[in-house]
């Protein structure tokens, strides 16, 4: 075990010819590096200017029906589907019903109306005019603003007012329970002077306006797509920290695996400039980071590392076999490029999967890796053989490696009999074993957030604790539904269209999750019974046209649209869990399927929760299909490269281990499949492909030269078992400190991503020799 057959194609003495691209690079050396170093500043220049950006459309899926109606009917639910809710609270003892509290909400009003990207037609507040009371007297109806032309501030207004809110309906929606706070609801625009929202600055503009009126007596709560979103890029910037932090481990890490000071720093420079690259031609294809491609850099600047650990680590062999700076930069070219190119395409087709996913923010991301996998062709399999082509590796490494060729490892000799006809069949007992505990665990995945507030942000951050505020102390839940009932034109009013409404609205109300219903019909029934005294014998709906026009005429502006041709029925959900909105989605479906006519047709959807429960449709729909196309990619790029379907089940096989096992894990911490954490899987695959790929062809052309498979495994372990181990360790360690980031969702990429880096390492290290014996190891070497 201790004599080392060097294969053919890899000893100095091989034709230095070379095949025709490794001549094209080599023999031009100073214009490839020329030109590499004007493409760098031109890209780096662009990459000076990208910008985080978000966008609601982007995070839905537009393509999917309950957002084409939403999309539809968007002018006829102004307020229902992009607005922020800011709560003016009392701290301390006292109630809304003072005259300082009043005249500091006024404030707060008048700086929201006029914040740019509002819409100020349609914001809420007890100062809007919009926001009224009314009762049943003996004469009629009686009402007016809930803050009238007539408020001083004096006892008298105040107590006025306190009866005002009491009739207006507002307690719950714009006033707490507790009357310790009320809400100020905004709408927002989509796009501001013609150009796209900018979240940001948004949340900066709402962080401001929570600085300014946040005083000893009052608090600011704020809510909303907007702040989520802001409060998003502001923490995902801090993955900046993380990608220094991430190349200062690396360098420690290479140095003490190659203990050469040019063998650490040049692989991270070349890294460095496939990240700048990668942002450049973002920034020129007119693509911006939003809080989930901002990861993106960090994981091309980890391929970008993994291969190449790989060219430093075939050049040093090479060196320690005699050959010259020149020769071992070519004969690692050489070794490697067929092998990397092959990872890296399998890495850039891994991600394009997620295009299938039709949400903007993940194509956005799968563009952006795909294009950095590209660029790291260029840059670590192309510039930094060439750059050790000048500067080589020092005396020191090549000696540490030519000791090491001449001596024999005991762990690397342990390892070796992972392919031993004894421990093979142990081994895959122990995977089939695994495989199906993670079936069975990943059986429990599910779809969509699995717990309240937003699970993009921890716990305990501002935006959490300002939503179990709101959500404790209102009735209405924040997670709004809107049911879209549709009716022939001016015909909303119409008996038939009105009744099946308050039917559905009877059965929705009568649904596990479902805190409660509004919708012009409940307020018209309302309306019936103030006419008639206020009998509740009288709350509901008259076969008498004349009567429901009347009744109609008083429901609030922006239930009813100027066409008459849809009824929104709002839906309160106690939350948006996946499970919830599974359940009152196939409810309106079943009833919609079963009622649906020429008088009312109920569609979803709007509001907060529909447009969670059609991007969980969305991820539900795609994630099957995503994954099978990636491995089925993935299978045929193998079985083209090495022409041999044992190729396939060595290296693909371990990758399916890990994938189910990873679900399995997701399961097990209570994170679901959602836009953050999809990607992962594609990811995972796409990157944990490149280890196998590495093992499997130093293997091959070990067996090709005439080992037997455990000599030929054994000296594989000690050439590119070392790199893949050191690699997969490094990736683990430094993806691993998004543990600690305040936004959640990266902790949770962080954490799946760790797992999916160590155990593809340990599949190719340790399940794929167990697979070879018994598909390669029966098979005599070649002479």
């Amino acid at each position: 075990m201790t004599s080392s057959v060097t294969p053919p194609d890899q000893h100095p003495q091989a034709n230095t010819q070379g095949p025709w691209i490794e001549r094209l690079f080599f023999k031009h050396r100073v214009f490839w590096c020329v030109l590499f170093v004007i493409v760098t500043l031109l890209l780096g220049w662009r990459a000076t200017m990208v910008k985080p950006e978000a966008s609601f459309e982007k995070l839905i899926p537009l393509t999917h029906p309950y957002i084409e109606n939403l999309m539809a009917r968007r002018d006829d639910l102004k307020g229902l589907a992009n607005s922020v809710r800011i709560a003016v609270t009392v701290k301390g003892d006292g109630d809304i019903f003072d005259a300082d509290y009043m005249a500091h909400l006024r404030k707060v009003y008048d700086e929201v109306m006029f914040m740019p990207g509002v819409d100020r037609s349609a914001v809420k507040s007890l100062w809007a005019p919009s926001v009224r009371w009314t009762e049943v007297t003996e004469a009629g109806f009686a009402g007016g603003t809930v803050i009238p032309d007539t408020y001083s501030g004096d006892a008298a207004s105040l107590k006025r007012l306190r009866e005002n809110v009491l009739k207006s309906g507002q307690v719950g929606i714009l006033v707490a329970n507790d009357f310790r706070s009320t809400i100020i609801q905004a709408p927002l625009l989509e796009t501001v002077d013609g150009q796209p929202l900018d979240y940001q600055a948004m949340s900066a503009r709402l962080n401001e306006l929570r600085t300014q009126f946040s005083t000893d007596q009052y608090d600011i709560r704020i809510i909303g797509f907007a702040k989520l979103i802001g409060d998003l890029i502001d923490g995902a910037t801090q993955v900046v920290f993380f990608f220094l932090l991430a190349i200062a481990i690396t360098f420690v890490l290479l140095w003490l695996y190659s203990r050469c000071l040019v063998s650490t720093i040049i692989p991270l420079v070349c890294s460095i400039i496939a990240v700048i690259w990668q942002l450049g031609l973002l920034q020129l294809m007119g693509y911006g980071l939003d809080p989930y491609s901002m990861l993106v850099p960090f994981l091309v600047f980890a391929i970008a590392v993994s291969h190449g650990v790989q060219v430093i680590n075939a050049t040093a062999i090479e060196a320690a076999q005699g050959a010259g700076k020149m020769m071992a930069a070519r004969l690692a070219f050489r070794g490697l490029y067929i092998a990397g190119m092959l990872a890296l395409v399998s890495d850039a087709i891994g991600f394009m999967t997620l295009l299938f996913i039709e949400i903007q923010v993940i194509q956005d991301l799968a563009i952006a890796a795909a294009l950095g996998v590209a660029v790291v062709i260029l840059t670590n399999l192309v510039l930094l053989p060439i750059l050790m082509s000048w500067l080589g590796v020092s005396r020191t490494s090549i000696e540490r490696v030519d000791r090491a060729q001449h001596q024999t490892s005991p762990i690397w000799h342990r390892l070796s009999f992972l392919s031993h006809a004894r421990a093979a069949p142990i081994s895959l007992l122990i995977a089939l074993g695994l495989g199906i505990v993670g079936l069975y665990g990943s059986s429990q995945l599910q779809i969509g957030d699995l717990d309240e507030g937003a699970p993009e942000l921890r716990p305990d951050s501002q935006y959490n604790q300002d939503n179990a505020y709101i959500t404790h102390h209102y009735a209405t839940s924040a997670d709004v539904l809107v049911v879209m009932v549709t009716t022939p034109e001016q015909q909303c009013v119409a008996y038939p269209a009105m009744q099946m409404v308050d039917r559905f609205e009877w059965m929705m109300r009568n649904v596990e999750g479902v805190q409660g219903t509004l919708s012009p019909v409940s307020i018209a029934k309302r309306v019936i019974a103030g006419f008639n005294e206020g009998s509740l014998k009288w709350q509901t709906l008259s076969r008498n046209q004349y009567v429901l026009n009347q009744a109609m005429s008083n429901v609030p502006p922006g239930l009813v649209n100027n066409r008459c041709d849809l009824l929104p029925v709002i839906l309160y959900l106690q939350d948006h869990k996946a499970e919830t909105l599974s359940r009152v989605t196939h409810q309106v479906e079943n009833f919609a399927s079963a009622h649906n006519s020429d008088h009312a047709r109920f569609m979803l959807a709007a509001g907060s929760a529909g447009i969670e429960a059609a991007t969980n449709e969305e991820i539900r729909r795609a994630q099957n299909f995503m994954l099978a196309f990636v491995y089925a990619v993935v299978s045929i790029l193998v079985l083209v490269t090495f022409r041999s379907w044992r190729a396939v089940v060595c290296i693909v096989a371990p990758l399916g281990l890990t994938s189910v096992l990873c679900q399995a894990l997701m399961a097990w911490l209570g994170i679901g499949v959602k836009v953050a954490t999809l990607p992962v899987i594609a990811l995972g695959v796409g990157i944990g492909v490149d280890y196998g790929i590495y093992i499997y062809s130093r293997l091959k052309a070990y067996m090709q030269a005439g080992e037997r498979l455990q000599d030929a495994y054994y000296h594989t372990l000690r050439s590119t078992g070392k790199a893949v181990s050191f690699t997969g360790l490094t990736l683990a360690i430094g993806v691993g400190t998004w543990a600690f980031s305040p936004i959640k969702f990266q902790a949770d990429m962080g954490i799946l991503l760790t797992f999916m880096f160590l155990w593809n390492m340990i599949g190719a290290l340790w399940l794929l020799p167990a697979i070879a014996h018994y598909l390669l190891g029966r098979k005599q070497p070649a002479s």
